[in-house]
């Protein structure tokens, strides 16, 4: 990671969208090198997991980054990166990944039921706050071209992150009040805050759809797919084993030092405000100790 991805941090204007839409996007995220790069991964992955049975159906592939050396570059890519940490701040790491791959389908054989959902699962039945907190974010880096509707978008509801619950049509195909395909050209990546209400769509064009999902989370969330990665921390700077889930102790989630997040060490000599105030605004120093409390120590 070099200095000149501090071009793209993320913008005033930016936050604001983000924190009010629930989502982001970033063109020309991907230059055309990198696009073709990333495409023979994807068909390459397509064609080993991809049958008979599935051939014309929505593959969604998790456990990615150890396929290929363009699938780590993408986990800092300087377009994107600076924005996540924006958004999140620097205790992060990469908690999913996954390639969607979604084949023309016949029309007239098409019986598509929509899949409303938010990001995370168990998290939305078990966290007790309300609006849910958003905990982490997606980018969907998309390799084809979904410029209009019926090409396989992800269909978003904007501003729906701050809402626990979406009112569906009870017939399973039709869409809530609001909902907007997310078109886009090859090279784009979208940002989604994890709560934003969201499902697939059918493809309804004749060109396969192709799309890169990271996940980065805050380092106390665990991972939800495998995560194959260790193997690969000897090769990698301290800031891509951070992002890759490496850390000196199980504590330093909570109470990182500079060996389990580099992240921050790096901020600090390159952009200082970034590295000691969280995302919202307060401060990450320790409180005092307890003048008259129980306990002298953090927890």
């Amino acid at each position: 990671m070099t200095p000149a991805c501090l071009e793209h941090r993320l913008t005033a204007d930016e936050r604001e969208f983000f924190n009010s839409r629930g989502y982001l996007i970033v063109e020309d995220a991907l230059d055309s090198r990198m696009i073709e790069r990333l495409v023979a991964v994807a068909d390459r992955i397509d064609g080993r997991v991809r049958t008979e049975e599935t051939h014309d159906k929505l593959l969604s592939v998790p456990n990615i980054i150890h396929e290929d050396p363009a699938l780590v570059e993408l986990i800092d890519w300087p377009t994107t990166f600076p924005k996540v940490w924006g958004i999140l701040g620097w205790n992060i790491y990469l908690y999913h990944s996954h390639l969607d791959v979604t084949p023309p389908a016949d029309a007239a054989a098409l019986r598509w039921r929509v899949a409303w959902h938010q990001d995370s699962m168990r998290v939305n039945d078990e966290i007790e706050s309300r609006p849910r907190p958003r905990f982490s974010l997606k980018i969907g880096y998309y390799l084809t071209d979904v410029s209009e509707p019926d090409r396989g978008n992800t269909l978003i509801v904007p501003g729906s992150h701050l809402c626990d619950e979406l009112d569906c049509p009870a017939d399973g195909a039709s869409n809530p009040e609001g909902a907007e395909p997310l078109c886009v050209k090859p090279g784009t990546a979208v940002l989604i805050d994890r709560r934003i209400w969201h499902s697939r769509s059918p493809n309804l064009c004749n060109e396969t759809r192709k799309v890169i999902w990271y996940g980065y989370a805050y380092r106390w969330l665990r991972p939800k797919d495998e995560m194959t990665v260790a193997h690969l921390y000897p090769t990698l700077d301290p800031i891509r084993r951070q992002i890759l889930g490496d850390g000196l102790s199980a504590n330093g989630v909570y109470d990182p030092a500079d060996g389990d997040a580099p992240l921050r060490a790096w901020l600090r000599e390159h952009s200082p405000h970034e590295a000691e105030d969280s995302p919202h605004g307060r401060s990450y120093s320790r409180p005092p100790a307890m003048v008259r409390g129980k306990h002298l120590g953090r927890q």
